[in-house]
């Protein structure tokens, strides 16, 4: 299956309006979350990985005690694409 393109600069500044919690560039959109425990992080990170599984598209996910620190990037298509604003909001579906 054919990967998409990576985003213009408008219309990932569009798309940037509905993911307020998301920032970044062409390059790639982040997004930090603290959980209660490091064990609830683990857990939003094994529920994330089963997300990314079934889209076949993965984050760079960096685990610093109870804050996850996520990355988005489509490395194919060299910047975001909308593989990744889609991750984005279901990332945002699983995690306060």
């Amino acid at each position: 299956m054919p990967r998409p393109p990576r985003l213009s600069p408008d219309e990932l500044a569009a798309a940037m309006h509905g993911l307020p919690l998301w920032s970044g560039d062409g390059d790639g959109i982040r997004r930090s979350v603290q959980l209660a425990s490091f064990r609830d992080a683990v857990a939003a990170i094994v529920a994330v990985a089963d997300v990314a599984e079934e889209m076949d598209h993965h984050p760079d996910v960096d685990l610093r005690w109870r804050t996850l620190h996520f990355t988005l990037v489509s490395h194919s298509a060299g910047g975001v694409s909308e593989l990744d604003l889609e991750l984005a909001r279901r990332i945002d579906a699983l995690l306060p």
